[in-house]
């Protein structure tokens, strides 16, 4: 499993939300995560679960185009490259 150094700080943030967008494909994977942090107060944490490499590259660079921080981006690349992204809204 492959993870970011941000790791340590999103174990130790409250995570305030959580989204699945396993079921989902690129862009309906940023999409549905973009919507859920436009309804989340700023500093609030989000938890966002998806399967697929272009999601697991996606998700992240957009989210930090937005502003936002990724604080950790977990990946099973054994496993269909499911994931975990958790990031703070800013």
């Amino acid at each position: 499993m492959a993870s970011n150094d941000g790791q340590k700080n999103a174990d130790l943030a409250e995570i305030h939300e959580s989204l699945d967008v396993t079921a989902d494909r690129c862009p309906m994977t940023f999409v549905r995560t973009r919507l859920r942090l436009d309804r989340m107060a700023a500093g609030q944490v989000l938890e966002v679960r998806f399967a697929g490499r272009e999601p697991a590259e996606n998700l992240p660079r957009s989210a930090r185009e937005l502003g936002h921080d990724v604080l950790a981006l977990d990946i099973d690349e054994s496993e269909a490259f499911r994931g975990r992204m958790v990031v703070r809204k800013n």
